[in-house]
This record gives structure tokens, C-alpha cells and sequence, in this order.
């Protein structure tokens, strides 16, 4: 059994054991469950109609603005492996294909109805330097590539951005000039792109209470409101590792979904099991076997998600 197969079934043991306990509570009450359920989707309709015409104009503006673009280096990117032409690394691109099919049948499929803000995928890892950064990248990128869905790419490694250097631009407001309320509008710190279906939220400029303002109420309020007011967007969020930063299994309850990279012949398996156990059980959780940061192929591996019924 892999280092990841291993993870995955203390996980799902776990998890069978808090599903029959709430099996049995749930069968004592289905009809009041059922009532409520009809209220909340009545509730829900009436409360997303007037968010999703705040997000018509919300983009309608953010295009207009000049000042919020970054311009991507097509040629560079793929240099280093990225996803920037479709044509380009038909093998990566399947690769990552597989990945995102999971995240977006999780995101708007009937799974989504299970998870809270299924939208927001975090990426992260149990240590630093394992790969977290490229696969939030080249994720973002397949989808914005070849989906009909707009990505928003966030750097909420806080503490040791990497957006920046990767898509090569400069200082700019973002994240955390949002969460100190420096900046209070949303679309100021969204960046639009060359890629029309991909926007970027960079991290900021540290500050000295960096990591403590991810679990801060306004990331809370942020998280909510990018999960109703943007509800057919996939949100990306490159977060720090696990272990060592407490924020982080913080993070993990705002979201709907996350996948921790694991590099190959690297990582531990007593930290894949820590970090996994340190993450809220309602979140649907993914894998991603990295090989090496300077392949040119075969960079990817494994994938699953440990409370899939497929993954046995």
C-alpha cells in the first residue's frame, strides 16, 4: 500500500465511523430534514438573485480597470512546465485533465450540495517546497484553458508568496492589504489577465501578524462571500503547509475541497497522515503525487479523494 493509499484509509475509517453515528441520528427525523431542506433552497434562491447581479457589475468594472492587469509570460511558463498552450505537453495536460474533472464535479456536480463552499479548492502540502505552488498554477490554468469556467487564482501563502515570482511581476497590493482593511473594495485586488477566463488575487506585502489575519473573521467574510457572490467560479487558494502554521487547518474549514501534494520519495508518510488528520472531516480531500519541481515529464502522479466511494 503507497504513502498516500495509507493516508487516505485512516481518513475514511474515521470518517465511516462518523457517518454511521450520523446515519442513525438522520434516520429518526427524515421528513423534518426533507421540510427544512425545501425552507433553505427557498431561503437560498432568495438571497443568491440580487449577489449574482452584484456579480455581473463587479466584473463588468474589473475589466475596465487598467490598472488591475498582470500579463503573463506565455513562452516562460511553458519553459518551466506550466500550462499556458493547449497544444503544448498533451501529457501534462491530461494529466491535470483528471485532476480538475474531480474538482469540478465536486464544485457544481451534485456533490456540492454536500459540501460547504464547494467552490473553494485549497491547495497545500504537510511541509514546504513539495510542489503546492506549481500544482495550484498549472490547476488554474487547465481550467481557465479549457473550461467554461472562470478561475481565481489566490495566493494565500501569506508568508512566503510565490505567485509573484512565478508569473514574474512586481509588488502589488492584495490578500493582505484586504484583510487589514487597508484596502476595502474586493475588486481593487483582483487582477485580470492575458488568459481572459483567469484572475489573480496576489498575496500582498507581509505584514508582522502575516499568518494570524488568514484566520481573522474578515478572511471568514471573505471566503463566504467569494463562495455565494461568485457562485460558478472555481476559487484556487495557494495556502502554506500544514504542519508548523495553525492557520492553516483554519483555512481548511472555509473551504469545500483540498489537495495536499506529496512529493515523491520526499515526503513522510507520518506527515501526510498529521496533516490530513489536522483538517476539518467535512472537506473533500485529494491527493496529488509530485515527482520532482524540475521534470519535464511525468511530473504528476497519483490522485483520489479519501471520501470518495470510487476510492477503495
Amino acid at each position: 500500500m503507497s504513502i498516500i493509499e495509507k493516508a487516505l484509509a485512516k481518513r475514511r475509517q474515521k470518517q465511516k465511523q462518523k457517518q454511521t453515528a450520523q446515519t442513525i441520528a438522520n434516520s429518526q427525523s427524515v421528513d423534518e430534514q426533507q421540510i427544512k431542506e425545501e425552507s433553505l433552497t427557498a431561503a437560498k434562491i432568495e438571497i443568491d438573485e440580487p449577489d449574482l447581479a452584484k456579480t455581473t457589475k463587479i466584473e463588468n468594472t474589473s475589466n475596465i480597470n487598467s490598472d488591475n492587469y498582470i500579463e503573463l509570460n506565455g513562452e516562460s511558463l511553458v519553459e518551466r512546465g506550466f500550462i499556458f498552450d493547449p497544444a503544448q505537453r498533451k501529457e501534462t495536460q491530461e494529466e491535470f485533465r483528471a485532476i480538475k474533472r474531480k474538482l469540478l464535479n465536486n464544485a457544481f456536480g451534485p456533490a456540492s450540495k454536500t459540501l460547504n463552499n464547494s467552490n473553494l479548492i485549497m491547495v497545500t502540502s504537510s511541509n514546504p517546497d513539495e510542489g503546492k505552488t506549481f500544482i495550484s498554477i498549472n490547476l488554474a490554468l487547465s481550467i481557465a484553458l479549457e473550461q467554461d469556467k472562470t478561475v481565481l487564482l489566490i495566493d494565500a501563502d501569506v508568508l512566503r508568496p510565490s505567485l509573484n515570482h512565478e508569473f514574474g511581476f512586481g509588488d502589488k497590493k492584495g490578500l493582505l492589504e484586504y484583510l487589514l482593511s487597508e484596502i476595502n473594495s474586493l475588486q481593487q485586488i483582483i487582477y485580470g489577465t492575458n488568459i481572459p477566463n483567469l484572475k489573480i488575487i496576489p498575496a500582498g506585502v507581509p505584514h508582522n501578524l502575516t499568518n494570524e489575519l488568514l484566520a481573522s473573521d474578515r478572511m471568514i467574510s471573505l471566503a463566504n462571500e467569494l463562495a455565494a457572490r461568485y457562485p460558478n467560479r472555481v476559487v484556487i487558494f495557494d495556502c502554506p503547509p500544514i504542519l508548523g502554521v495553525n492557520e492553516t487547518p483554519i483555512l481548511s474549514t472555509l473551504m469545500g475541497q483540498a489537495i495536499i501534494v506529496v512529493e515523491e520519495s520526499k515526503t513522510k508518510l507520518v506527515d501526510v497522515v498529521q496533516a490530513t488528520s489536522q483538517l476539518t472531516e467535512d472537506i473533500a480531500l485529494g491527493i496529488v503525487m509530485n515527482k520532482t519541481l524540475k521534470s519535464t515529464k511525468d511530473t504528476y502522479g497519483y490522485y483520489g479523494y479519501g471520501n470518495s466511494s470510487e476510492d477503495k
